[in-house]
């Protein structure tokens, strides 16, 4: 079994100091240096809006400053790596209220994409495009999964997430043909998780959500290590610690490519991303630049975590 040498992590350690953004570096140091979840927080709060939403490029591929669904839950995702659940903190009572808002929400949930995007340099799969009936409720399934698990469950939107679990495990219970957007994948794969974790998969009739996601993944998930330089599911992207319930069926793929994380870093570098704006990649070329290198930091940090998780990361006095 391979493990990172302390000589690698300084190497990487020291590309984050000199590279990421506040908030990813406020993360790295919370996860490998003791940091404070304040620290992580307060990095997180200057991307937040008005609204209770978050925009400003939080998510790298948009730059669009508005609030939208989808910087929202990566904003939540950013909680979740800390365990960050504090219904009562001024930040995550502004995103339950522009959940609550209405904005960007229709009866099946929230919006991929909103019409301020195109205003902003951003990658293609954020242009806004009326009535484009691409449908990913993933997005929701996340947010909703985030709503069960801090909003009071005599309010109106805990109310509506309960609802819209009714709606997301049809999509599944009825679909012939399995959607292997991974987007999606992740989305119900969280729900399921959550409704698990919550004790709700008997109460709202979803006690076969856990197998119907796991067929799901096993259209999206890619265990072929020659794929896994392109954009795609790599395992990590799904099964993030020992303790998930997909590991099991897994397990020799995520081995597999924790050898391959360590094998395949470049020297004195972090890992690149596996994805492009397409047309928008010379459009926004400077955006762009800016939006590879943040991603570069984030996603050092989730495999970093990964290999951590997995023990895989020897430590002793790699920060002295």
């Amino acid at each position: 079994m391979l493990k990172m040498e302390t000589k690698e992590f300084n190497q990487i350690r020291q590309w984050m100091y000199r590279n990421a953004r506040n908030i990813e570096l406020a993360l790295w140091q919370y996860e490998f240096e003791n940091g404070s979840e304040e620290t992580v927080l307060d990095a997180l709060s200057f991307y937040q809006n008005e609204d209770g939403g978050f925009g400003n490029a939080l998510e790298p591929d948009s730059l669009n400053p508005n609030s939208t669904p989808y910087t929202t839950n990566h904003a939540i995702n950013i909680l979740n790596s800390i365990g960050f659940k504090d219904a009562k903190h001024p930040m995550i009572r502004g995103i339950l209220r522009f959940l609550d808002s209405g904005a960007y929400f229709s009866e099946n949930g929230w919006q991929f994409t909103i019409p301020t995007n195109n205003e902003y340099p951003h990658a293609i799969w954020w242009t806004y495009i009326p009535n484009d009936a691409t449908d990913e409720f993933g997005l929701t399934a996340e947010l909703v999964s985030f709503i069960l698990c801090v909003a009071e469950k005599d309010s109106p939107l805990y109310k509506k997430a309960i609802t819209l679990v009714e709606k997301l495990i049809e999509i599944p219970r009825k679909s012939t043909e399995h959607d292997d957007s991974g987007g999606n994948v992740q989305g119900i794969c969280k729900l399921a998780e959550t409704l698990q974790n919550l004790d709700l998969l008997d109460k709202l009739n979803a006690e076969f959500l856990p197998e119907a996601a796991q067929k799901m993944l096993s259209h999206s998930i890619v265990t072929d290590s020659a794929k896994w330089l392109e954009y795609g599911g790599n395992p990590h992207y799904y099964i993030r610690t020992p303790d998930s319930i997909y590991y099991k069926d897994y397990q020799g793929a995520v081995q597999q490519e924790l050898d391959y994380l360590i094998q395949t870093r470049p020297k004195h570098d972090v890992w690149g991303i596996t994805w492009t704006w397409f047309e928008n990649t010379e459009k926004y070329a400077k955006a762009f630049a800016i939006s590879e290198n943040c991603w570069k930091g984030f996603h050092c940090i989730w495999k970093m975590c990964f290999l951590k998780n997995f023990d895989r990361l020897i430590l002793e006095g790699s920060h002295d």
